[in-house]
This record gives C-alpha cells, structure tokens and sequence, in this order.
C-alpha cells in the first residue's frame, strides 16, 4: 500500500473550510451507539462465517460479510444526514486508496508464476537445503528476512518473494510451514520498521509532525523493535532444536528431485538480483516487482526450456510462440510443473495473477467497510472515549497500542490504524510533555505490525495469500509481532526509553 488513508468526516469544498453547498443540512454527529453497531454487525458476520467455514471463510463468505457491513454502516450514516452520494464516494475513495496495494498483489503473483517456471524459487530451495539444516532453520529464515527487509524497505517484497522460498523449503524438510511463515513475518517487519526507506516509517512522523524526523523516530522504536526480535529469534532456535521433520521425502533425495525437474544454476537468481537492485534504487514497488516477473519471464526459456514446453503444451507452436504462450500463461494463472516427481509438482505449481484475485475481493471489503466507518465519523466517536479515559502516561500509550490494534481489526488496513491514532493523540501526547517519537514508535508497534495478524487487514490477506499459509496458522509464531505492542505498553507504564519534551498547549 502507498496512500494515506482518507481523512474523517465530510470534507470542505471551499478554501475557507466551509461548504460549497451552503443550503444542505449539516450531516449530525453520530452517537455513541451509532459507531458501536457495525462493529457488533462485523464481529457477529466475521465470527458466523468463521465458525460455519473454518479456514474456507476467506474464499468469499468472509468477503460478504465485509460487504454486508458496509452497507449496514452506510444506512446508519444515510440516517445521520450524510447523502448516497458522499456515503457512495466514501467507499469509492477507500477502494481507490488501495488501488497502489493491488497493483502490487497482482505483480506478486505473476512473480511467483514466473520465477517458478525460470527456476529462480527452486533454486533458492535447493541452495537452502544444502546451507541450512532444520535446527536452525526457522532462526536463519528470520534473519535472511530482517535484512533483506532493511534493503528494500518492504516487508511485502520480502514475503512475496524470499518469503515463498523458505515456506517451500520448510516443505520440503518436512517442518512447519506455519512456523516458517512466521519467521519469516517476524525478520520481514523488523527490517520493515528499521530503515528508513519504509513507506509507514516516513509515514508516521510525518504524520505526528512537531519537527519528528525519521531518524530519530527508527532509533526510538529500535528500544522495542531490537529486543522483540532477539527474544523472537531464541524461540525460533529453541523451535529450530526441537523441531522434528517429518516429510515424505529426505532432504538428499528432495535435491535430487529438484536436480530432475530444474536445470539449477546461479544464472536462475538474476531475477531475484534484479529486483533487490531495482528496490535499492527505489524504483516503485509495482514497478520492480513487475519488472522482475517479466525479466524472469524471458529468462525462462533460455534456463528452463524443457519446462517451458511442458507447461505451453503445444505442439503446434515454434519455440519463440511457445515461449511467449508461457510467460502469459504464467503469469496470469501460474506456472504448473511437469516434471512427474509428485513432491515438486506440488511445491512450484502455482502463482498468476488469478491466484491473487481472492485476496483483492477481501481487500475491496475491508477498505468498503472501512472508508465508510471513517467519513461518518464512527471511528473517531469510538476513539474519543479512548484518549479521554487515558489518564496517565502508562494508559495513554496502552490507549494508542489499543487503537492500533482495534483499528487494525475494525477497519481491516494498516494505514488507517496508523494514521488516526497519529492525528487522534497527537495532541493530548504534546500537551502532557510527551516527545513525538513516544507516539510514533506506539503507533508503529500496533497499527503497523499487528496488521499482518488479522485475517482481513489488507496486510493479512496479503501475506497469507502468498506464502500460501493461513493467517490463523501462522500468528502463534509471530513473536516480534505479538511482543512489540507488549513491550511499548510496558515501557510507558515503567518509564523506560519514554523521553519528554516542554508541554504544548497546541500542535503545529
């Protein structure tokens, strides 16, 4: 994702702040009441089609429930005043803030399409079985993560990419992909939130403003940051040491596999080279992810070409049209391996455009849902209560980590639980002689990391659809996720890294 977040409540026409159709009634403030039932609607349709479809709740029972929220919440703003048409350019404005995010999704999953079928994830698999063995696996999969994550400032390109890798490689050695999955959530938001070409990093202290710069804002949350991953990566070797794989193949015979199927060489990992270069230079997101799928594409029939034949299955075309036919094909449905080894047919088949198409349903919900909830002013009214009952420094930065996480739940996307407790507390935080990076590094430890834990926060349906690992398996094994918030919340009651500053009666 790349947008901010839209702004609560109408917004004025006219430069000064009024609106320009002056004869329409006011829309009212909602009450308390107002704001609390579509939540209740929410959790009561998200809890029905989670108990009656499981982990099959995501593939569109989810989705209606989402929808079927927003309506419910569009009525009761209808109610309020508020016209069809704002409400319907609400929604149409929250979908359109994600439309930077789906573009992203969609090129991730071409990239899986195609780096399978080049040979570039097989290879990573097969370089990874020989280097790490399962005891420390899941350790190395946080830390490979976590730097690769600071490199290209996206916790989303190091999961859609490396990410797929070592859930693969976990497959393959026969311990849990959940745990994996984890590991590798947990380095890639680290590195995510360490370094200063991370969108949400910029974010924030923009956003909290009072002269916060970014650096001042990364060495704060590294006081919470640092310690949650190092507690994270001891567990992932203790995981690691008691770990018993139990795949159906051994890890020889799986190289062995993959030497059948796969011509591997270096040459295959360009495509990964080529998007880490492309990150660094802070080429847009969309833009290197794409570029790299496609490259990988063209490389394919020069590194795979027995593969690439077998998956065009066409007898009738040349080796050009042939080649052609699946890099398409590869990217819009997925690469689908031929090679008659069951193992690892099952483990690079997949990817394409389509593959993601689910995932973009749930987004569209949760945004739907969520653009409305903060127009009408419901989030705000929920939230006032919060920052008038936080009545000391220990409550007020638990208010904020509630926020987040609330948010994150409620509304279903990382950038709205970042950007209204930013602008919600930043006031109060100022007036009590808080420094800006205490509400900051709050802020980043709950609204951007606990994100990828809810199954229909954009971050969530993101990270579970490609690593292909349901959000329910993987969150107990996102310890730097879970700590962060802990850690923030103990520290403001402790006073520990908790600086201050001169009170304010106003923010700039």
């Amino acid at each position: 994702m790349s947008d901010e977040a839209p702004p609560a409540g109408p917004v004025p026409d006219s430069d000064d702040g009024t609106s320009s159709t002056t004869s329409a009634p006011q829309p009212r403030s909602p009450s308390l009441l107002d704001a609390i039932l579509p939540v209740i609607v929410l959790v009561a349709m998200l809890a029905s089609t989670i108990a009656l479809f499981g982990v099959d709740a995501t593939d569109g029972p989810l989705q209606v429930a989402l929808f079927v929220s927003a309506a419910f919440a569009a009525l009761l703003a209808l109610k309020n005043g508020y016209t069809v048409a704002a409400v319907a350019d609400a929604a149409v404005g929250g979908v359109t803030s994600a439309v930077g995010a789906i573009f992203i999704l969609l090129a991730v999953g071409a990239l899986i399409g195609t780096w399978n079928m080049a040979g570039t994830i097989p290879t990573v698999v097969d370089y990874g079985l020989a280097l790490v063995s399962p005891t420390w696996f899941y350790l190395a999969t946080a830390v490979v993560c976590a730097v690769v994550g600071m490199v290209t400032g996206s916790s989303w390109t190091t999961a859609g990419t490396l990410g797929v890798a070592f859930v693969g490689m976990a497959q393959v050695m026969g311990v849990s992909t959940a745990a994996a999955a984890g590991a590798v959530i947990c380095g890639a938001y680290f590195g995510d939130k360490m370094t200063p070409l991370s969108e949400t990093t910029i974010l924030v202290p923009k956003l909290v403003g009072r002269g916060l710069t970014v650096g001042t804002h990364v060495r704060n949350m590294f006081w919470t940051a640092g310690p949650a991953l190092g507690i994270s990566l001891v567990i992932f070797l203790l995981l690691g040491i008691f770990a018993e794989p139990s795949g159906e193949v051994s890890t020889a015979a799986a190289e062995q596999a993959l030497g059948q199927a796969f011509n591997l060489s270096v040459v295959n990992l360009l495509p990964l080279v080529l998007l880490v270069v492309l990150a660094a230079l802070r080429c847009p997101p969309f833009l290197a992810i794409l570029g790299s799928a496609l490259f990988a594409g063209v490389l394919a029939p020069f590194t795979q070409p027995e593969a690439v034949r077998a998956f065009a299955d066409d007898a009738g075309l040349g080796t050009g049209a042939s080649a052609v036919k699946a890099i398409f094909a590869a990217m819009g449905n997925g690469f689908v391996s031929h090679s008659g080894v069951p193992v690892v047919d099952e483990l690079f088949s997949r990817g394409g455009m389509t593959s993601m198409l689910t995932t973009v349903w749930l987004i569209l919900g949760a945004l739907s849902f969520a653009a409305i909830m903060e127009h009408a002013g419901f989030l705000r009214r929920l939230l006032e209560p919060v920052v008038a009952r936080a009545t000391s420094r220990g409550k007020l930065i638990l208010a904020v980590n509630g926020s987040g996480i609330g948010l994150n739940v409620i509304a279903g996307d990382q950038y709205v639980a970042d950007v209204l407790p930013s602008r919600m507390f930043r006031d109060e935080f100022a007036r009590r002689g808080l420094a800006p990076q205490v509400l900051s590094r709050a802020v980043e430890d709950s609204g951007t990391v606990t994100s990828v834990l809810v199954p229909w926060n954009t971050c969530g349906a993101y990270i579970s659809g490609v690593l292909g690992v349901s959000t329910a398996a993987y969150l107990p094994f996102c310890f730097f996720n879970l700590l962060s918030p802990m850690l923030d919340v103990l520290y403001g009651f402790i006073g520990f890294k908790v600086p201050n500053s001169a009170p304010e009666e106003k923010v700039p």
